[in-house]
């Protein structure tokens, strides 16, 4: 490579995360994530560069041998006027087939859901970072606050005892 150039990957690699699904990693088990694709009109690639983006509630399902975002709300663009979108509306999500096969056959066959995890921009293209979950049950959610918790307070002793 030339010298001072910088490769084509290096330089447009840059992730930018739009939001996070935080609520997902409390109440699901995340087994398996896959990167794909979203399929957005201009105004709803507008209002997520915006950073408008609510992915608390929705979830994917395969229909019809693809695989769609449901309850994924993207609000309406203020500048696009009657080119707006409806804010709500099933969002197709582009993967391979095989990809397809393989993720959504086990969420169907295992009583698994597909959440949306976070979703981003890289290379300049809208993606979303899908989980294979499985619902937690309450004493799951408990008990895993109560190690978080507890790795926390050896943090705190450990940082008290290296600042004597």
């Amino acid at each position: 490579m030339a010298k001072g150039k910088k490769s084509v990957d290096s330089e447009h690699n840059n992730e930018r995360v739009v939001t996070h699904n935080r609520r997902a990693k409390h109440q699901y088990e995340v087994l398996d994530m896959l990167e794909c694709g979203l399929a957005l009109v201009g105004s709803e690639v507008k209002s997520l560069r915006n950073g408008k983006v609510s992915i608390e509630e929705a979830f994917a399902r395969v229909k019809d041998g693809e695989v769609w975002l449901y309850n994924c709300d993207i609000p309406e663009y203020p500048q696009a006027n009657r080119f707006n979108h409806e804010p709500k509306r099933p969002r197709k999500l582009l993967l391979h087939r095989r990809e397809i096969q393989r993720f959504a056959s086990q969420a169907s066959q295992k009583g698994l859901t597909l959440i949306p995890l976070k979703i981003y921009f890289k290379r300049g293209l809208a993606k979303v970072l899908l989980g294979l979950c499985r619902g937690r049950k309450e004493h799951d959610k408990r008990e895993i606050i109560k190690k978080e918790e507890s790795r926390r307070e050896i943090r705190r002793m450990v940082q008290r005892y290296q600042n004597r």
